[in-house]
Parts: structure tokens; C-alpha cells; sequence
């Protein structure tokens, strides 16, 4: 990289400011707000010995669509969500706490925050926090460190809104018993609608200062004879466009994104959630988590839940029975949850697939030091808009997009959060001796990713005459390989379960998010999940549920 006066004069700045790669996802939607908060949704604590007709585990992407579906048809559903609702301000009068100088409300249960980028020019820039149910969680694995989300709209809260349909070769292979047609004609279009999913206005992209660090991007990747392509989001670009005049409060111009934007996002408590509130049938139990499931004595299902505090620890265990339980705590929640549950013996006639098929989605991350007359911008969105489409090159087929590096300083580098096409796979499986769940994912199985990414990034490098950084994920460490931002897997559609999400073994038990979904869908998932979860929950309800 070309000497910058400007960085070492402004580093202590610079590790005060950068915590932030990228986010770290009916037809019609509700208006999108551009405040933090929509209107409150209906919390109330279960009470033991409760019986629900529906329970949905979880709310992010397949348990927001589950919870509007079923309170549609008339079905009074309840929601439990590990996290808190984020609907209160804090002292700052902001519902969430800044990139700039995060506070307890950026990390889940942990005395310091876990940053994707985590260095800068040898020095750690993570910091210490009070321990509280903060809203970005990074469980870590023996091999892996997977960020999720905490709150009620979970993911949705935290990724960087990239709102992407996969291609539909890919789609078509990875699931081959979905009537593909079908998605894309009815259920990636609803998806994308009920989401609100919009496009930057391409003339103002070209002229903002905001996306300079993209157009350069897009420069250094063309130039390589790699082609680009603008993504939709779920952040409102008007919005956008109103923080850049001055005119909105700052969010996506702000810093903000991976421990929640205060602004302008279109996340589920907006979209899906306030839509499912406003039929009056349901309910919502924040800060409460499942433990166990099993066939209740009479019918339906005894669900086994604990209540915690905002630092975490138990304040009440509660037992209640649901007619249906829908399992969307994400591939890791609900993979972790049903390998438990049958090593113990609570649903032991669950398939022995339940468990298998896990993934990164070939998530991989890498940054490149441009020339100083490659200037990335001291202003930058936190709201991704352009990736590099490697896909149809079998050698190095990645997906990847042009990621800020927000810090308010020009700091010359290019970051990528790429997504390979990685075949590996791990499995969770129970730990008799600790009573928890591993997952068997090793760094080693992200090779396959690092290579593909690498033919391109070499080549971009070599066209430049440019080098890697390789101070962002560690000291003297190139790829960001040990972490990701979308889960996949672990209860794969049409193996642990049937074709729509229904556990066969034990009626009345249904999947409805991303471990549904084989590991690698080749973009961001989170549109994939939505459309996936609207196919099976019309099946669920046609079939399961009409009277």
C-alpha cells in the first residue's frame, strides 16, 4: 500500500472508529418507518401451564413469515425470542448503540464486542463492554465463530440488507424437489415485496461521495474482466438519500449496521411482525428460550422455556403446551435444539438427517490496499450496493460483494465479503460428556472458498499492482476465514424433514428457517429463507390447518 500520513496521524481514531465490515436478511408491505422504532409489538410473558395453539421458536426470517401466515388464517400465535425487543431508547435517546463507541447494547452476553474486522495495523480494536443481552451474538464453534442476531426480527437487525435472489441453476441444484418455476414466479416476488426490498437510484450512486469506496471497487474488478451488479435492500434509499442531504437522521451514513441501524432499515419487527400484530392474534415472549420439546400427555407438544434477565441469567422456568411448534431459532438454534432433543431422548424418532448438511454459505472475507490516486473515501455507506459476479467460472465461482470499511478517515482499502462456492459441509452432533452441541466444521473446510476467492483477488491484485492487507482479521492474517455471517443447514429440507418442513415423525412439528437450506445458496440468504418459509407455510396451512 501507498504511504498514508493521513493514517498514522489519525490511527488512534481510526481503532476508536472502525468496527464494521458488513452486515454483517400478502404481497404488499407496511410502510417502511425511518425511525428505529415501529409501533411496539405486542410483548407478554408466558405464564406456566399456558396452552397455545401456535408457538414459533424464534423471529427472524422463517418465524416472521410462519407468525404473519398463521395469524392470517386465524391461528392465535405466540413467539418466543431469546433476545430482547429493541423498542426502548436508551441513555443516548437511541434505540441502538453506535459502531463508533459501542456499548452493552451492541453484544450478546460477552465482556468485550467480537468484530468481523477485529485489527487494524497490529492493533485489536475490539472493546469492553458491560455483559448484557446485547444485539449482535458471536457464538463461537471449535472451528468457526457464526455472528446471529438477538432481538425480536433477529438477523434482520444486524446484516447489511442485501437483498439478493440466487441464481436459478444453482437454486435448482442445491433444491432439486422444489418446483423452481414456482419460487421465482410467486415466492421470491412475494418475498421481495412483503421485505420491501428497493434499488439505490443508480444517478445518485454515481455522483455520491457515500459509494465512492464502491465505484472503486467496481473499477479494480472490471478492469480485471470481472463483471458487477447492483443488489437490492431492505434500506430505504430514499432515506438514504434524505441522510445525505441533511435533511434525515444519519444511520447507513452514520456508521450504523451491525449492532442495528436507528434509521431507514426495513428490518421485521417493520415489515412481517407489524403486519402479523395488526391481525390482533399475536404475541411475543422476548428474553425467553427453549430448551426442551416433547410430546405432551393428551396432544400437542410440552415445551420446556426459561426466562432470563438482560445479563443473561435464569429468572423463571416454564412449561407449557403447544398444539403446533414451528422451529425458526435459525440453522443454529434449531439445529442445536433438535440434535439435543433426540440424544435425550425427548424426540427420538426424529430422522437421523436431523443434524446434517451444515454450512458457511462459502463465506469468506479479504481486503486489498489500493494506490493512494485509488482513494476508497472517508465517507462510506455501511449499506452494500454493488458485488463482483464470478458465479458461471467453475474455477472461482464467488459472489461477492463490495463491502465499506466505514472509520470517517480515507484508509485506501478494499474489503470484500465474498461467497464461494464451497462444497463442504459439517454436522452438529451431542456431546454426552458436556451436554451441549458441537458442530464438526473446521478453518480447514473454508480452503475451497479461500482458493476460489483468491483466482479473482490475485488477479485483481496483479492487474493493480496492488498487495492484500493483512491486518484486518489478525496479525499478518490475509482472509477473514474463521467466522460468517449466514448459517445454512442442519436440518435440510426433504431429508430431516419432508418437502415443506414438516418433522414426518412427530406431527404438528415444522422447520421453517435456514436450516432448511443446503449450505452454499451462492448470494446473501436471507431472501432465499423468506421465500422458502412462504412455499411451505402456504403448504402447512392448506393441508394442516384448515378446518
Amino acid at each position: 500500500m501507498s504511504p498514508n500520513p493521513t493514517l498514522s496521524l489519525s490511527r488512534r481514531r481510526f481503532l476508536a472508529s472502525t468496527g464494521l465490515a458488513t452486515g454483517v436478511a400478502a404481497a404488499a408491505t407496511l410502510s417502511s418507518s425511518s425511525t428505529a422504532s415501529a409501533a411496539p409489538l405486542p410483548s407478554r410473558a408466558l405464564a406456566n401451564d399456558d396452552r397455545l395453539p401456535a408457538l414459533v421458536i424464534g423471529s427472524g426470517y422463517g418465524g416472521a413469515v410462519a407468525a404473519l401466515r398463521l395469524t392470517q388464517a386465524g391461528i392465535a400465535t405466540h413467539i418466543v425470542e431469546m433476545g430482547r425487543s429493541w423498542d426502548t431508547p436508551g441513555p443516548d435517546g437511541k434505540i441502538f448503540s453506535g459502531m463508533l463507541s459501542p456499548d452493552k447494547r451492541s453484544t450478546w452476553l460477552a465482556d468485550t464486542t467480537s468484530q468481523p474486522v477485529s485489527n487494524f495495523m497490529g492493533f485489536g480494536i475490539n472493546k469492553k463492554v458491560e455483559r448484557y443481552v446485547g444485539i449482535l451474538d458471536a457464538e463461537k464453534f471449535s472451528g468457526i465463530k457464526v455472528y446471529q442476531g438477538r432481538g425480536v426480527g433477529g438477523g434482520s437487525l444486524v446484516n447489511g440488507g442485501m437483498a439478493v435472489t440466487p441464481k436459478r441453476d444453482h437454486f435448482q441444484r442445491i433444491l432439486p424437489n422444489v418446483d423452481a418455476a414456482q419460487m421465482y414466479n410467486t415466492y421470491f416476488p412475494r418475498a421481495n415485496a412483503a421485505l420491501g426490498v428497493n434499488h439505490v437510484d443508480q444517478a445518485w450512486f454515481e455522483k455520491s461521495p457515500w459509494y465512492q469506496f464502491a465505484r472503486v471497487g467496481r473499477k479494480t474488478a472490471q478492469r480485471s474482466g470481472f463483471s458487477t451488479t447492483f443488489v437490492p435492500n431492505v434500506y430505504d434509499f430514499d432515506h438514504m438519500k434524505r441522510e445525505a442531504a441533511g435533511s434525515a437522521p444519519a444511520s447507513a451514513l452514520g456508521g450504523e449496521v451491525i449492532y442495528g441501524n436507528n434509521a431507514g432499515k426495513k428490518s421485521l419487527d417493520k415489515t412481517y411482525l407489524a403486519q402479523a400484530a395488526a391481525t390482533g392474534r399475536l404475541t411475543i415472549s422476548p428474553l425467553h428460550r427453549v430448551t426442551a420439546v416433547t410430546p405432551a400427555t393428551g396432544g400437542g407438544y410440552r415445551v420446556t422455556i426459561e426466562q432470563i434477565n438482560e445479563q443473561g441469567a435464569v429468572t423463571a422456568t416454564k412449561n407449557v403446551t403447544a398444539d403446533k411448534v414451528f422451529f425458526a431459532a435459525g440453522s443454529i438454534g434449531t439445529s442445536k435444539l433438535l440434535v439435543s432433543m433426540k440424544a435425550q431422548g425427548l424426540l427420538p424418532n426424529l430422522s437421523n438427517q436431523v443434524g446434517e448438511g451444515w454450512g458457511n454459505n462459502g463465506n469468506v472475507m479479504v481486503g486489498r490496499a489500493n494506490h493512494m490516486w485509488d482513494a476508497t473515501g472517508s465517507k462510506q455507506s455501511t449499506i452494500p450496493t454493488l458485488g463482483i459476479d464470478n458465479w458461471a467460472d467453475p474455477t472461482a465461482s464467488i459472489f461477492a460483494e463490495i463491502a465499506p470499511l466505514p472509520a470517517g478517515l480515507e484508509t485506501y482499502v478494499s474489503l470484500y465479503l465474498a461467497i464461494a462456492n464451497n462444497p463442504e459441509r459439517a454436522r452438529f452432533q451431542f456431546n454426552s460428556a458436556t451436554g451441549k452441541v458441537d458442530l464438526t466444521w473446521s478453518v480447514s473446510h473454508n480452503q475451497p472458498g479461500i482458493a476460489m476467492a483468491k483466482r479473482v483477488f490475485d488477479k485483481i491484485n496483479k492487474k493493480e499492482g496492488t498487495i492484500y492487507r493483512t491486518d484486518l482479521f489478525g496479525v499478518y492474517k490475509t482472509w477473514g476465514d474463521d467466522f460468517t455471517y449466514h448459517p445454512l443447514g442442519g436440518c435440510l429440507l426433504g431429508k430431516a424433514t419432508d418437502n415443506h418442513g414438516r418433522l414426518h415423525e412427530y406431527p404438528g412439528l415444522y422447520v421453517v428457517d435456514g436450516s432448511l437450506v443446503p449450505g452454499n445458496v451462492g448470494v446473501n440468504p436471507f431472501v432465499t429463507i423468506t421465500a422458502l418459509a412462504e412455499r411451505n407455510m402456504d403448504a402447512i396451512i392448506a393441508a394442516d390447518l384448515r378446518s
